[in-house]
């Protein structure tokens, strides 16, 4: 593994064409280019917010206080974005895991380079897309009154997680489509669930108050994916930062799916390259 990884690292400046190639390619054709990078999560967020900060308001109690209610700095609005950019880089990275290695299927076999690389591109891209989108989340902090000091130190360790756990996934949805094709179709379920079932359009508090059973809240709050959406929010709702047990697991469940995905990965490209 430490050899792949000295490999991939050799060949870092193809993972950087590769990423400015398709940063070209989605932005060239556009009329708007950047500004896409802007509009789409703006609108997102417009759509939640008018529907769980408008429609369903939070009543009294618990929910009302909570990180993301109406009361807090920033208001659920900030709330919501920091939560949102994140996942919008994690699901677009799931999307597009599908088509690594198809798309590339030429340069794959005709290349002597690691093949990791292609599904790191692809993460990589996706990560540089969520860069962009941070103007967003600044003027709504500044606009709204956000407030952030140690807490901001949260931002990095967030960052490497959702890198490492998005990086699995990719690696391992990538070569599993490749000779499964079916993946694609599921892909587009699991991103709904993935997104419902972790703390990103709500926080977490709103699920441990609940009437849910107890053992329903631990297998909840064992989702990696918890911890990485709270440590986002944590960046500005310091009081949202992960519990012990939360973040022992997410980090824990990050780097196992990075080693799933990579020994996944390893096993079929045999496979694969016969496939392609």
């Amino acid at each position: 593994m430490a050899s792949r990884a000295l490999a991939v690292w050799q060949n870092r400046k193809v993972v950087g064409l590769l990423v400015r190639r398709d940063l070209k390619v989605k932005y060239q054709q556009s009329i708007l280019g950047y500004a896409w990078s802007l509009l789409e999560p703006l609108a997102m967020a417009s759509i939640y917010f008018f529907v769980f900060g408008v429609l369903f308001v939070p009543g009294e109690g618990s929910a009302r206080s909570a990180p993301g209610g109406p009361d807090a700095p920033g208001g659920y609005a900030l709330f919501l974005l920091s939560g949102l950019l994140p996942w919008l880089w994690m699901s677009g990275a799931l999307t597009d895991a599908c088509k690594a290695l198809i798309t590339h299927a030429k340069l794959i076999t005709t290349m002597k380079v690691p093949r990791e690389i292609f599904p790191l591109a692809i993460v990589q891209t996706k990560f540089v897309e969520y860069l962009l989108t941070w103007p967003i989340l600044l003027v709504f902090v500044f606009v709204l009154g956000g407030q952030t000091g140690w807490s901001l130190l949260w931002l990095p360790l967030a960052i490497v997680l959702q890198f490492a756990i998005t990086l699995g996934f990719t690696l391992l949805l990538s070569c599993i489509n490749v000779l499964m094709r079916d993946v694609e179709r599921v892909i587009r379920i699991l991103t709904r669930v993935l997104m419902y079932s972790s703390p990103i359009l709500y926080p977490l508090s709103m699920v441990l108050n609940s009437g849910l059973p107890d053992w329903f809240k631990l297998v909840y709050e064992l989702n990696p994916l918890v911890g990485i959406f709270q440590l986002h929010h944590a960046v500005w709702y310091p009081s949202e930062a992960p519990g012990t047990l939360s973040l022992c697991t997410t980090i824990g469940g990050a780097f196992l799916m990075l080693l799933i995905g990579y020994l996944t990965f390893r096993r079929l490209e045999s496979a694969v390259l016969k496939e392609l």
